[in-house]
């Protein structure tokens, strides 16, 4: 028995270096299966008797791993590890420069290049890096001369790709159409079917009037992905310049329907809407695409398509229609003072998780209680879907253009996700995390349709409720997601956002028909010579008081300081 016992310890002694030897080998392995070699990785960070190179491969594909998934600073930390065992792995320090820009850290991502070229001068991707920031912010001549010893230090195949590729596309962009074109057409020796090079020459042939061989490198680009927003623009552009007008707008709207909150789409379509003379729903997107969520990693063509949105909203906004005389029915009363238009969703019926209750209420008490107010149009619009939330928002933009006052209540689910607030469509999925980008209504959209009012800009938001999607919802990305509530917010001067409950806190639905927030909101908002900023401080107080303190609405942003704004201005 003893003997047997004795001969299993040295067979366990035995197998413990073996199975080590084995990860070592696995985690090393570019052809191993992802998962097992992360898996393998794991057990060499795991086991401290492995040092070395070997553990710094380790934490190197650890961090690599943490890029594809988007935690940024989980692979920040794992290449850190790295480099503190490997302190001259010149591609390790490149890849953690690379984490610290999709991060938004520019100023780290350059310290880490410029770190790589001191320890290898001919290091030809921190060239190429350092010109990929140079060029997004818009700093063309520097990044061209990173481009240009990015090319001078190509060192396989792949580098040729990129560096060629990316100086050709900086090119284009500064006009220097024929060098732009040899740079593709060295990039697309080496891959003839990579899809990068038509989908930039695309922009290039664009910007130089040939819209047919334009439109040949988009169809290319799109014969391999079709639902590339990205090129699917490129080409809405190539027809708009060619005079296609409505090819043109198909590719814009098709673009929207992916990615209800693509920049290049926008404006695209609202120079469409300026060359058909629809100068409102021009606004309307120029609106949409200066509001829009920005990235912590824009790229320049996006940078600027909001900054053509930003000339031309300002260029067009001497243009805007006056004031109607009003579009109410007969039977309303039109006030003598400013007109008030009001847009009311309340999101209940929801397809992919337990519907609630209270929103459609919600949405037709403050509906009729706005409309009982004297406003002139007030949209009751229940249990919308993605599409036809944008479709109402859009359609309200416009009417708020001709208003003083324009105001937005919603009820419903909301949540963060990245730091970014989105309302929930009740048609949204939201398998992973990421979707919301595509899925939900993000707020600066909700932002941007009062934005046309000419005094009063007010949006309401009894949406913090617990976040349904919570136990299914599958992360992919390490940025925050919230299980409650939204995050706070700071608007523009001239706007003001009203939470039913403190950011990062839960909205209650209560005991009777109608949440807290909308039962007090829907009595004191009648209450006369009560100032806006005075009303919402009350409402706060009650909805504080009416729920044994548990729930505290809260109000950001700032209006106008020398005007006083009153839904009723006295008796």
């Amino acid at each position: 028995m003893l003997r047997a016992l004795l001969l299993g310890l040295v067979l366990l002694v035995a197998a413990g270096p073996a199975r080590a030897a084995g990860d070592v080998e696995t985690c090393r392995n570019n052809a191993a299966e992802p998962a097992a070699r992360l898996a393998a990785c794991e057990s060499v960070i795991a086991d401290e008797m492995i040092t070395g190179t070997s553990r710094a491969a380790a934490f190197w594909y650890r961090g690599d791993a943490l890029v594809k998934k988007r935690d940024y600073d989980g692979a920040i930390a794992a290449f850190t590890a790295s480099h503190e065992i490997a302190p001259q792995n010149i591609n390790v320090i490149n890849a953690r420069g690379i984490a610290y820009s999709h991060k938004g850290d520019d100023e780290r991502a350059l310290a880490d290049y410029d770190l790589c070229l001191q320890l290898r001068p001919s290091f030809g991707s921190a060239y190429n890096n350092r010109g990929v920031i140079f060029m997004r912010r818009g700093e063309l001549q520097r990044a061209l001369d990173e481009f240009n010893l990015a090319v001078k230090h190509i060192f396989n195949d792949q580098s040729r790709y990129l560096h060629h590729y990316n100086r050709g596309r900086l090119q284009g962009l500064m006009k220097l159409y024929e060098a732009s074109l040899a740079d593709y057409a060295e990039a697309q020796k080496v891959n003839p079917d990579g899809a990068h090079v038509p989908a930039y020459r695309c922009v290039t042939y664009t910007s130089m009037g040939r819209f047919d061989d334009a439109l040949a490198d988009c169809n290319a680009a799109l014969a391999k992905s079709p639902n590339n927003v990205y090129a699917l623009t490129s080409r809405a552009n190539a027809y708009l310049g060619k005079g296609n007008l409505d090819a043109a707008l198909s590719d814009y709207n098709q673009v929207l329907k992916i990615n209800p909150n693509y920049v290049r789409a926008y404006v695209g379509r609202g120079q469409l809407f300026e060359k058909r003379r629809n100068l409102a729903a021009a606004r309307a997107d120029y609106r949409s695409a200066a509001n829009a969520v920005a990235a912590r990693r824009e790229d320049i063509d996006t940078t600027l398509a909001r900054g053509i949105a930003k000339e031309r909203l300002e260029a067009l906004l001497g243009t805007a229609a006056p004031s109607p005389a009003g579009k109410a029915s007969p039977s309303t009363p039109q006030p003598a003072g400013p007109r008030k238009v009001a847009l009311i969703v309340g999101n209940g019926a929801y397809k992919n998780v337990a519907p609630l209750d209270n929103p459609p209420r919600d949405a037709k008490l403050i509906a009729s209680t706005f409309r009982e107010l004297g406003f002139a149009t007030v949209t009751l619009a229940p249990d919308l879907t993605r599409d036809k939330f944008f479709a109402a928002l859009h359609e309200f933009g416009l009417e708020a253009e001709k208003a003083d006052w324009a105001v937005v209540y919603y009820a419903g689910h909301g949540m963060e996700v990245g730091g970014v607030n989105y309302l929930i469509p009740v048609d949204a999925r939201l398998k992973t995390d990421s979707d919301a980008e595509t899925q939900a209504v993000a707020l600066e959209q909700v932002i941007a349709a009062v934005a046309g009012a000419r005094k009063l800009r007010l949006v309401m938001l009894d949406a913090c409720r617990d976040n349904p999607f919570e136990k299914t919802m599958q992360r992919t990305i390490s940025l925050k997601l919230v299980n409650r509530g939204f995050s706070n917010i700071e608007p523009e001067a001239g706007f003001m956002v009203v939470y039913a409950a403190k950011h990062g806190e839960t909205a209650l639905d209560g005991d009777s028909l109608n949440s807290p927030f909308a039962t007090v909101l829907a009595r004191v908002i009648k209450e006369p010579k009560v100032e806006v900023r005075k009303l919402f401080d009350i409402v706060r107080d009650d909805v504080w008081n009416a729920t044994n303190r548990t729930q505290q609405p809260f109000t950001y942003g700032s209006l106008p300081g020398r005007e006083d704004f009153y839904f009723v201005a006295g008796r």
